[in-house]
């Protein structure tokens, strides 16, 4: 408590001097008060002239999220300053005043931080859970204890690069047709609210009985303008509950999980990425020399699925009883047949993280290729449903006037 205590009133200190041939220099250093920056700059041959505290982050700055990508980024420049002999507290010097992210740079200099007072780095990695989740520290306390925490975090690096890599790629299949949804609820709106109401001006004036299908328009377009606010209120609330349910609820997830499996199209591509998660996870956790079922239990928090999570730690209850690890995933009846023959073939050679690694590679690959096809499908797809909305309420405008046009 005392170590976290006294990286906590550490701060960010800018100082001025000169070196011992009188030349000037300056810098950034971390410490509780400028007294030590100034004890400090002395002990390395340093005369200080100016040292003071650097003002705090704009609250612009403050605000800007660490984003996953900015972690698998930090992750593999750590794994290559230790591959080429830099020492850890340098290079996370280098890494943290390097970076563009001002949260960023406070994260990396904070874990230095703790590292420097004698905290081992897995210990400070674990006091960022937000950003470092239980898989991430179990692999840098392997590589602690096994004196390879270079070659474990290269393994966490493209672990991490991998795994944002395809959750761009889910993103990117799913982004395109909400996008274009939202925007055509925001334009049917516009059209009921503001432009159908001057075309009904328009018709009173003709004294004759307008088409069943504009009369419906004009009656939805009544509707819109007295209950616009009850509207957009109910779709916003049905998000936010939506939102908190999945985040709070965990029958929901469950249950949504279950019914995104069997949505045609999607639920391939979402099975086969949950695959491709829990294969590159238990791949790097078992090459790490991680045991079967403590690796299992992380494993289950990585899959991206509820449904894939509770089977995996029914396996890793079975695998603890003595059962094959292929016989554990084929009760579970989520993974293909070859998945389980390459597990069996893997279990059976000793090459367990290799065949999973190779799983891996296939299903993200087939993962990219559905995501491929689904943008290629959903563009006709998405333009027919825009000229339904859009093109139905121009029509249902102009039918009174053709009629009128055929009468004269």
């Amino acid at each position: 408590m005392a170590t976290k205590a006294a990286s906590v009133k550490q701060s960010l200190f800018t100082w001025e001097g000169r070196d011992r041939k009188g030349n000037r220099v300056r810098g950034e250093t971390r410490s509780s008060s400028p007294t030590l920056v100034k004890a400090e700059l002395r002990r390395q041959g340093i005369l200080p002239v100016k040292v003071r505290r650097k003002s705090s982050l704009t609250r612009t700055a403050r605000r800007r999220k660490i984003e996953p990508r900015d972690i698998a980024v930090f992750t593999r420049q750590l794994a290559t300053m230790l591959a080429a002999g830099v020492p850890l507290v340098q290079a996370f010097d280098i890494i943290g005043r390097g970076h563009e992210n001002p949260s960023m740079q406070e994260l990396v200099l904070g874990i230095k931080a703790d590292v420097e007072s004698g905290t081992t780095l897995s210990e400070a990695l674990a006091k960022h859970p937000a950003h470092f989740d239980e898989l991430v520290c179990d692999l840098v306390k392997a590589g602690e204890q096994a004196g390879v925490l270079e070659t474990l975090l290269d393994k966490i690096a493209t672990y991490k690069e991998k795994t944002e890599a395809l959750k761009g790629k889910i993103k990117k299949a799913l982004f395109y047709p909400t996008a274009v949804m939202v925007v055509a609820v925001i334009v049917t709106a516009i059209l009921l609210i503001f432009v159908v109401p001057q075309f009904e001006a328009l018709f009173n004036n003709f004294g004759a009985d307008l088409p069943a299908f504009t009369r419906l328009v004009i009656d939805m377009s009544k509707f819109m303008q007295s209950y616009w606010w009850a509207v957009f209120g109910l779709l916003g609330g049905a998000v936010f509950a939506f939102l908190q349910a999945k985040k709070r609820s965990r029958g929901f997830n469950h249950f949504l999980d279950r019914v995104l499996l069997q949505v045609p199209i999607l639920g391939p591509i979402l099975r086969k990425a949950a695959i491709a998660r829990y294969a590159r996870t238990l791949s790097t956790m078992f090459a790490a020399g991680v045991p079967l079922v403590d690796a299992l239990t992380s494993v289950a928090g990585a899959t991206g699925n509820a449904l894939f999570a509770e089977a995996v730690l029914r396996m890793r209850d079975q695998v603890a009883t003595g059962q094959q690890l292929q016989l554990a995933m084929q009760q579970t009846g989520l993974f293909p047949n070859m998945v389980v023959q390459m597990v069996a073939i893997g279990e059976e050679s000793g090459s367990l993280d290799t065949m999973l690694a190779k799983v891996a590679d296939f299903f993200e690959q087939e993962v990219d290729d559905a995501v491929d096809s689904l943008s290629s499908l959903l563009e006709p797809l998405i333009m027919a449903i825009l000229g339904v909305l859009v093109g139905g309420l121009v029509v249902a405008m102009y039918l009174p006037i053709f009629k009128m046009g055929s009468a004269i």
